[in-house]
């Protein structure tokens, strides 16, 4: 039985290239059908900001990838609603916002945890 796997992405999209990678890790364990969640925290609630114009910051765009999750299975995305509301941003696409302690139980749910 596979192990369930939440990857926790922090970091704004053009900060580097943790986004792309917390993405990759999630869009990968999809592909193998892992049971797999992605949760924005902190800067990273800025990746589920609509209208980024990438190329002003000399980046490549990852809106892409965030369309292609339900694509590859991955049902449980999250989004903490303390950073959004932090940040003037709302949950949107398929981002479900919990709180701190939802967040919480939900971490426990998962057998290991990546941070980028």
């Amino acid at each position: 039985m596979s192990k369930s796997l939440l990857v926790i992405s922090r970091q704004a999209p053009w900060s580097g290239p943790s986004a792309r990678e917390a993405l990759d890790i999630v869009l990968a364990g999809g592909a193998f059908d892992l049971p797999i969640g992605l949760l924005f925290l902190d800067d990273g609630v800025f990746q589920l900001a609509a209208s980024q114009d990438a190329k002003a910051v000399q980046q490549k765009d990852l809106s892409a990838n965030l369309q292609a999750l339900e694509l590859f299975g991955i049902e449980e995305v999250f989004a903490c609603s303390h950073s959004l509301s932090e940040r003037g941003l709302t949950a949107s696409g398929n981002a479900q916002p919990l709180s701190s302690e939802q967040i919480s139980q939900m971490i426990d749910r998962y057998d290991q945890v990546i941070t980028l």
